[in-house]
């Protein structure tokens, strides 16, 4: 556990100047506000207040006082950034009231209990994501693409790749595990695949790979998108996680005896998430592009149901 002392020495040595304090809204997206690092100690003991009635589905105006409390675990350089005038550095928040109360609609908050719920039966719940993108030429007019690759695709077809690999080295540099890359179905459709971890270090991992796609997009004088379906007639983009529930090292999901290799825990986590997937969908498709990767044909879930290995499923048991 890293605390106050092992930030402010971190930020020393590498001679960080600002830092980024991050959080999200409950749609999702990334807010910041930088601080210098003469602020970083009072700050951290602190927080910093904000306007919450201005952040989507926070609070109204008669209640905006908020505060957004640096988490110390999640001091991180932010290695694509030049060090020549002070390094830059983010940290993620959580959110609470004027009177230290976490609040209650705050995304990482939320998470946290659902955790601790968990943790409380004897679980720990790891993610590992596949977050799909697009590289565009621009961010203007008709989206043309960098090429014309598919599934798989190696060079010349896949002509992304260094940008790929440079983002993959920097979500290394900043600790992030990551397990793979390639270009997915879609032309200039592409996809990195991060290593499984606990779900909270994940939710943060996820929010700052976003962040790292579009830096290095940038880099190169293209634009990374996330929309969900960029192209008619073309697979969408998604982000399919791989969940599993453990019991100190054994996998809570595995029963090698069952038919499907699958615990009455694991049937138990299905059956919940069947039953709860017109409210999980509002959460996860939130924009009416949304509903248009939602279609069958596109390797995307059309079916409220689970399945060994057919992807039109919303729930798909890995056969490997």
């Amino acid at each position: 556990m890293k605390d106050k002392e092992y930030v402010l020495k971190m930020a020393k040595e590498r001679n960080v100047k600002f830092i980024r304090l991050w959080f999200t809204d409950i749609l999702g997206s990334l807010k910041s506000v930088s601080i210098t690092a003469n602020e970083l100690d009072k700050v951290i003991e602190e927080g910093i207040g904000f306007d919450g009635s201005a952040i989507e589905g926070f609070v109204r105006i008669d209640e905006s006082d908020m505060i957004a409390m640096p988490d110390p675990n999640t001091f991180k350089m932010l290695p694509w950034r030049s060090k020549v005038d002070g390094a830059v550095a983010r940290i993620f928040c959580d959110i609470v009231n004027p009177d230290g109360q976490p609040y209650e609609d705050d995304p990482r908050w939320v998470l946290r209990k659902t955790l601790r719920r968990a943790a409380d039966m004897g679980f720990t719940f790891y993610v590992g994501p596949e977050l799909e993108y697009f590289y565009f030429k621009n961010a203007k007019d008709a989206p043309e693409g960098l090429d014309e690759g598919g599934y798989f695709d190696q060079t010349p077809l896949d002509i992304a790749s260094d940008l790929r690999r440079d983002t993959v080295l920097l979500l290394e540099e900043m600790g992030i595990e990551v397990e793979s890359s390639h270009h997915e179905a879609a032309p200039s459709q592409h996809e990195i695949d991060l290593k499984y971890t606990d779900a909270l270090t994940m939710a943060d991992n996820t929010m700052t790979y976003r962040v790292v796609v579009k830096e290095v997009a940038m880099k190169y004088g293209v634009y990374a998108s996330f929309m969900p379906k960029p192209i008619f007639g073309q697979n969408g983009s998604g982000m399919h996680t791989h969940q599993s529930l453990f019991k100190g090292s054994q996998n809570a999901f595995y029963n090698k005896t069952d038919e499907y290799r699958l615990s009455q825990t694991a049937k138990g986590y299905i059956a919940g998430l069947l039953k709860h997937a017109p409210e999980i969908t509002l959460v996860t498709n939130q924009w009416v592009n949304s509903y248009k990767r939602l279609v069958p044909g596109y390797e995307a879930p059309v079916y409220v149901s689970w399945a060994l290995r057919n992807r039109s499923d919303l729930i798909r048991v890995p056969s490997h």
